[in-house]
């Protein structure tokens, strides 16, 4: 089974998506929790500035110094990375749909997979989440991931074997 899916169609930008990366990302959601737990979104655009802001407000009040290459490194706590071999995580779509760019004429975005196409509204699309490990596994059987609608519901019976993602 391939693990890279293919982003094509009206879209500014051809993507590749690889979901085997994904479990580094600081954007990932914690699945077990997430749909039973009240969640409140972040605007990623707005807490980088907002850290933009405390840099430069730093700078100015004690003026500005070049870090060692050692405090910009990531480091997780024991219990992060004993999180991240057992748990199960998913990916919101829509920064994948922002950043191919849909074309101003596209509707929908269509996701191939072994069992046929399942189509969405670009508006309804963004709210996705694509499933991507499982108790700490890659998705190898069914995968590389598994869509989820917002609300949790297909849980159980998410859409699987995904291949391709064409917004038409």
């Amino acid at each position: 089974m391939e693990f890279i899916i293919p982003f094509k169609g009206k879209v500014t930008y051809k993507l590749t998506l690889d979901p085997t990366v994904w479990i580094f990302d600081d954007r990932k959601l914690d699945l077990r929790t997430f749909f039973t737990e009240e969640h409140v979104d972040k605007d990623e655009l707005e807490e980088y500035k907002r850290g933009m802001g405390e840099h430069w407000s730093r700078e100015i009040m004690e003026g500005a110094t070049v870090p060692p290459t050692l405090n910009s490194e990531k480091k997780y706590k024991r219990q992060e990375k004993q999180d991240m071999l057992t748990g199960t995580f998913g990916m919101r779509f829509q920064p994948f749909l922002d950043n191919a760019e849909p074309a101003s004429g596209a509707s929908k975005v269509v996701f191939e997979t072994a069992s046929g196409e399942h189509d969405f509204p670009i508006e309804d699309a963004k709210q996705l989440i694509f499933k991507f490990s499982q108790d700490g596994k890659p998705l190898r059987d069914d995968g590389p991931v598994h869509i989820l609608l917002p609300d949790g519901s297909n849980i159980d019976q998410p859409i699987t074997h995904v291949s391709a993602i064409r917004v038409e």
